[in-house]
């Protein structure tokens, strides 16, 4: 039995140098994509962003291929394949099997980290924005993003999807104070891929509010 134990145990330490390698592997392929996705949201020319996004996705799938079971992995491939469906401005189907891809990525990515805030994110914005024959419901999406922000009260994007959904359903004092609050968040914090669309979305909802009165 002490024999068994030896030779298991070895199998073990053998085993560990080479998972360990594959982890730290994936883990550069994931920041690696993960920067590409930064680098394309900030990036203006057309031609650069999809590049960057196209170099992300192909980060992501070696690094879900190195380790299937990595919610990271898989939010990181996610994350360039949503942008690249959104490169002309919001989400835009213009691949069924693209946008299958993309979601079950999303999907994906929760299976193996149910509360994976970033993913959950993504998950609650894609139901408020979806029609609901597409799977979309504004019910549980807004309760997504709010309860992003009872985790994460930083979240820039949670607050702009629920600033657009409150304005979509007239509450447009909740939804400018939202995204009045993503502005200020997103330029303490430096997040330059989001100042942009965060003051994009308060002078539209400013436009929206002032056409209601």
């Amino acid at each position: 039995m002490k024999n068994t134990f030896l030779v298991l145990l070895g199998c073990v330490i053998l085993a560990s140098p080479n998972t360990i390698l594959a982890q730290q592997s994936s883990q550069l392929l994931i920041d690696g994509a993960m920067t590409e996705c930064h680098a394309g949201r900030v990036t203006q020319d057309r031609a650069s962003r999809v590049g960057h996004f196209k170099k992300g996705q192909a980060l992501g799938e070696q690094a879900v291929a190195l380790d299937d079971r990595s919610a990271d992995a898989h939010f990181a491939l996610f994350c360039n394949l949503g942008e690249l469906m959104r490169i002309d401005g919001e989400l835009s189907i213009t691949s069924v099997m693209g946008f299958r891809r993309m979601t079950k990525e999303l999907d994906r990515t929760l299976e193996l980290a149910p509360d994976h805030l970033a993913a959950l994110s993504a998950k609650g914005t894609f139901l408020l924005r979806l029609p609901p024959l597409m799977g979309g419901d504004k019910e549980k999406g807004e309760k997504l993003l709010l309860y992003v922000l009872l985790k994460a009260p930083q979240s820039v994007n949670a607050r702009l999807g629920l600033a657009k959904s409150y304005c979509a359903n007239g509450r447009h004092s909740e939804a400018l104070s939202l995204a009045s609050e993503a502005l200020d968040l997103a330029q303490a914090q430096r997040q330059d891929d989001f100042v942009p669309e965060a003051a994009k979305v308060l002078a539209q909802l400013r436009v929206n509010a002032a056409k209601a009165d």
